[in-house]
């Protein structure tokens, strides 16, 4: 028996959006359920949105398997787990000058549309602590993926004298501690990306302790490989942008460059997006578009709810939940 979020969307949740948001979730259940495995890809600012509240508890519900994500998500879900309470909320953003958000700089607050997140608090903070854990593994000759430096400092236990919210709702904390794989494409562009560079330009740290994007997309290839064998693995797309691209792209390369010609295309698919279908935009592109790109089969299923994904996923996820 599904719980009154379920029940409430079965109800009201007839038709239109609402009703790919219902097809969609039923989709998801019904892969899990044939023994299917599932990606979920992470855009925008997700993490900041809070989305850990439903994606932790479905990430230990096992009911993900791997995720890809931008390097924003990978490091604000940390963020607002040790600096939740000196975030800024600024509910009339649409009404700011440029002299206002002049002085949130100057106040040290970088804003995410309603949000912002205070410098000192989430970016220093967790610079301090990661920074000694990339010198360390560069002292003894290790090198690691982004994702997997987060996950020694948050299983260090070195971060818990900051949490400020529930680490429950850490989406990145679940993560760690089943180890779940994670790709970060295009990890540079983010704060902590940023701040490495920043170490290797200084002579510091070398760019080769810090794994890169072409090594995330050869450890994906082989990770499909080994998990694509019967029912295959579905892909859930939350946005648009690299964080779908990058691991969409894997099969593909293993069917055409690789001549893998008996590789599984992605067995499921959705996508929450609010973009646009035009322009050449890819983001915006109907799924059937990637049946000619060698990524979704005929049969594969394929939902789109084009709606804003801080409403829909945590939804989509209480749903699958049973919430």
């Amino acid at each position: 028996m599904k719980g009154p979020i379920s029940q409430f969307i079965e109800t009201h949740y007839l038709h239109f959006n609402a009703a790919a948001l219902v097809d969609a979730a039923k989709g998801y259940e019904t892969h899990l359920t044939e023994g299917g495995k599932m990606m979920v890809t992470l855009a925008g600012a997700m993490s900041t949105a809070e989305l850990g509240k439903s994606l932790a508890e479905m990430i230990r519900a096992g009911k993900v398997d791997i995720i890809s994500c931008t390097g924003a998500n990978l490091e604000e879900d940390i963020m607002n787990l040790v600096a939740h309470n000196h975030y800024k909320r600024v509910p009339h953003y649409r009404d700011l000058s440029p002299q206002d958000e002049w002085d949130l700089l100057e106040n040290h607050y970088n804003r995410v549309t309603d949000t912002c997140i205070p410098e000192e608090e989430a970016f220093r903070r967790l610079q301090k602590h990661i920074e000694g854990i990339w010198k360390g593994a560069q002292d003894k000759g290790e090198r690691y993926f982004p994702h997997e430096y987060m996950y020694q400092i948050l299983l260090s236990g070195e971060l818990e004298q900051y949490y400020e919210i529930d680490p429950k709702n850490s989406w990145m904390l679940a993560a760690a501690e089943r180890n779940l794989p994670i790709v970060v494409p295009g990890w540079e562009d983010s704060t902590m990306g940023n701040i490495f560079a920043s170490y290797v330009i200084k002579g510091e740290l070398q760019a080769s302790t810090m794994k890169s994007g072409i090594e995330y997309m050869t450890w994906l290839a082989d990770w499909y490989v080994k998990n694509s064998d019967g029912k295959g693995v579905g892909f859930f797309q939350i946005g648009g942008g690299i964080a779908g691209d990058f691991p969409i792209c894997v099969v593909p390369m293993l069917y055409q460059d690789m001549e893998m010609e008996n590789i599984p295309f992605w067995s499921y698919f959705c996508q929450i997006s609010d973009s646009t279908t035009s322009y050449g935009s890819y983001s915006g592109a109907v799924p059937n578009e990637k049946i000619t790109w060698g990524k979704l089969d005929i049969h594969t299923p394929k939902f789109i709810v084009e709606s804003d994904a801080t409403i829909v996923a945590p939804l989509m996820f209480a749903y699958i939940l049973g919430w």
